[in-house]
């Protein structure tokens, strides 16, 4: 099969999967911690950055498709490999629930009455995901046109709010109250937190491997790339809007790029930032549709995961797991709006999101097994640095979920194991 994927492909797949509905919401989050946010998002980033260059070594050396599946299955076998695949793959069609009723919610201004009317909101939910479940079975190809355009779409207003803010910023909204080195910790590790869940999707362009031209040189640099880019967006774009809205008024904000889009250009910016943030997640629902596919065709060409998975279509895409992942993020969005399950639906997505952030420490160690089988993938002292550095951060982050999600999110793992045994067994 032809390989459509080139490099601004796969930065855009890195890029828009990362770039989702949370950004938009992320000023209003940080605000009451001021100019702490800043530590918080140089930590987030240089920890994003290490795992960055972690996948990006591990991709140079074996461009295998499935991503951090694969490298988990080279280094620590057949189970810890299914365990990472069954945690993503659910964490994935979990989230695209989430992101597909997000961007309904984005279109408030524009459809107020489909918005409002719970059977009709998940309908439309339902019509977008299952649009683009449609998009990516046609190819690869046509699904990473759209993402590309899409990011293109959704960065333009995040850039453009973020240098404007920057031209009119007032220092004082990032004013730093008088905590002592205790109190400074905590709080830039609170925005740490909050700022991590940003870089989520940092190893996208590792999974479609097999798609993508050249991987080896290519999926490294799209990784690279792709997450400073973005890094650079987030960071631009939230100290332009907290540098517009004081903290009071942001802390209160449900909208924050577009309140600060109103002050800056008048009522009709925030239209268009409404937009803007509905594009994102349009894109990031079209990435994750894509990468939803990828992760059990690899386990299933492994013999990991049933063979449906595994069966390719006429135009070579994995399209009976992308449809079967369809189901059942269909199953998630009625279940949100018929019983009204908003908390139980929140913490899903928060536990799918744990989900992703178990195969970062397992993918920052793998090196370290990989070394002793083959010697093209001997570490040196700075790969040591980084690997071990990238799994203490990857520990910290799941960490931060929570006592509760990490509880849950074990069990969730265990759950997989009686389909381990059965696939193993036959």
């Amino acid at each position: 099969m032809p390989r459509p994927v080139g490099f601004w492909t796969a930065v855009a797949l890195v890029m828009g999967n990362m770039i989702g509905s949370g950004v938009f919401l992320l000023p209003a989050s940080l605000a009451p911690y001021g100019g702490i946010s800043l530590g918080g998002w140089a930590l987030s980033t240089a920890g994003s950055i290490l795992l960055a260059l972690v996948f990006a070594r591990l991709a140079r050396f074996n461009p295998a498709a499935g991503g951090p599946y694969a490298y988990t299955r080279q280094a620590y076998g057949d189970l810890a490999g299914f365990l990472v695949a069954w945690g993503y793959w659910i964490s994935i069609w979990c989230a695209n629930a989430a992101i597909a009723v997000a961007f309904v919610g984005y279109l408030d201004p524009f459809v107020p009455s489909v918005v409002h009317n719970p059977p009709a909101a998940a309908l439309l939910a339902l019509a977008t995901m299952w649009l683009l479940v449609a998009v990516n079975i046609r190819g690869v190809a046509t699904a990473g046109r759209v993402q590309v355009v899409t990011t293109a779409l959704k960065v333009l207003p995040l850039v453009l709010i973020g240098i404007a803010g920057l031209l009119t910023l007032d220092p004082s909204h990032f004013a730093v109250s008088p905590e002592g080195p205790r109190g400074l910790a905590r709080g830039v590790t609170a925005t740490a937190t909050l700022t991590l869940w940003a870089f989520l999707g940092l190893e996208c362009a590792t999974i479609p491997a097999g798609n993508i031209r050249d991987a080896e040189r290519t999926i490294p640099r799209a990784t690279i790339v792709g997450t400073v880019l973005t890094a650079a967006i987030y960071i631009v774009s939230t100290v332009g809007v907290m540098g517009v809205l004081g903290p009071a008024v942001l802390s209160q904000s449900t909208a924050p790029f577009a309140d600060a889009a109103r002050v800056l250009f008048g009522g009709r910016a925030a239209d268009i930032v409404a937009i803007g943030a509905a594009i994102s997640c349009f894109g990031a629902l079209n990435g994750w549709i894509l990468v939803v596919g990828q992760v059990p065709l690899a386990a299933a060409n492994d013999g990991l995961f049933p063979s449906a998975f595994g069966r390719l279509s006429s135009r070579g895409t994995p399209a009976i797991g992308m449809i079967i992942a369809g189901v059942l993020t269909t199953g998630l969005i009625a279940m949100n709006y018929a019983r009204g399950l908003v908390d139980l639906f929140t913490f899903v997505i928060l536990l799918a999101t744990l989900s992703t952030l178990v195969p970062y420490a397992f993918c920052s160690l793998a090196g370290f097994m990989l070394q002793r089988r083959d010697a093209r993938m001997r570490m040196s002292g700075g790969a040591i640095a980084i690997a071990a550095l990238a799994f203490v951060y990857s520990m910290w982050a799941i960490g931060g979920a929570g006592a509760d999600v990490v509880y849950w999110g074990f069990l969730l793992l265990m759950s997989g194991l009686p389909v381990y045994a059965w696939i193993a067994r036959s």
